[in-house]
């Protein structure tokens, strides 16, 4: 499956621009023949717009998800996509993923928020492994923080999921997470890890940019640089299940020894 990842910070506060900006990857993203867009942490309202969260936060049936379903239906192509989601009275940071004919498939809500203005803006969830199928391919969500925690994406590879598709707003000086973590997960956890950044300045953030697609050998199949760019790799099931055979990480595995671990 060509997966396509949509490195941008978009604009700051308008879920309508953004909406667009999704429009219009997908249309070349789809041309490109890819079966799935991937769009950053928090893409459909901005990442550093303070209070503005909670005001433009949507249920994750709401009207940004109806207007992304048909995006999606036309196209032809899986869009996954960040956004604060309002819950009653809480509000998540959550990914979407939207099928090609417009289903909603999956919903995830962040489990680990970094830093103080995450936990401030919203409350963290409490499923750790969110997955849905996509053309023959098991994909599992999570969002930024989330992939640094080795047993969270253990448990996904534990539970399946060939293609990990983490949305993320990760920030200056932490960039080796998209240089060299992002790639050992892949390779420790044998699947595909999509990490699909911000870029540039917000508010005191400065985004780092350098969106990964890592394959189970722990090799990039796409990297972008620093700045807005839509870049493409291709999700190869029958690699995956070669590597799968050849790699021990998870048979050899002795979870009696783990216990201290939970």
């Amino acid at each position: 499956m060509r997966t396509a990842l949509l490195q941008s910070s978009g604009q700051l506060g308008s879920v309508a621009e953004n909406l667009a900006a999704l429009d219009d990857a997908a249309g070349r993203a789809a041309a490109a023949g890819a079966g799935l867009l991937i769009a950053p942490e928090l893409f459909l309202t901005g990442y550093a717009i303070g209070d503005g969260i909670a005001r433009l936060a949507e249920p994750a049936g709401g009207e940004s998800a109806k207007a992304l379903a048909e995006t999606a239906a036309r196209h032809g192509v899986g869009i996954a996509y960040g956004y604060p989601e309002r819950a009653g009275d809480l509000v998540f940071n959550s990914v979407q993923l939207i099928g090609p004919d417009g289903a909603r498939l999956a919903n995830y809500r962040k489990t680990h928020l970094f830093g103080g203005f995450e936990r401030d803006s919203f409350t963290p969830g409490e499923q750790a492994v969110v997955q849905a199928e996509l053309g023959g391919v098991r994909v599992g969500l999570m969002i930024c923080y989330d992939v640094e925690f080795p047993e969270n994406v253990r448990a996904h590879a534990l539970a399946g999921t060939d293609l990990l598709v983490v949305p993320t707003a990760q920030m200056h000086p932490f960039q080796f997470v998209a240089e060299s973590v992002v790639p050992v997960r892949a390779f420790e956890n044998q699947m595909y890890v999509a990490y699909v950044n911000r870029v540039g300045p917000e508010g005191e953030f400065e985004f780092v940019g350098l969106s990964t697609l890592a394959g189970p050998d722990g090799v990039a199949r796409a990297r972008a640089g620093r700045g807005d760019e839509l870049v493409l790799g291709d999700v190869d099931p029958e690699f995956l299940s070669s590597s799968r055979e050849n790699n021990p990480y998870l048979r050899d595995r002795r979870p009696g020894l783990y216990e201290s671990l939970v």
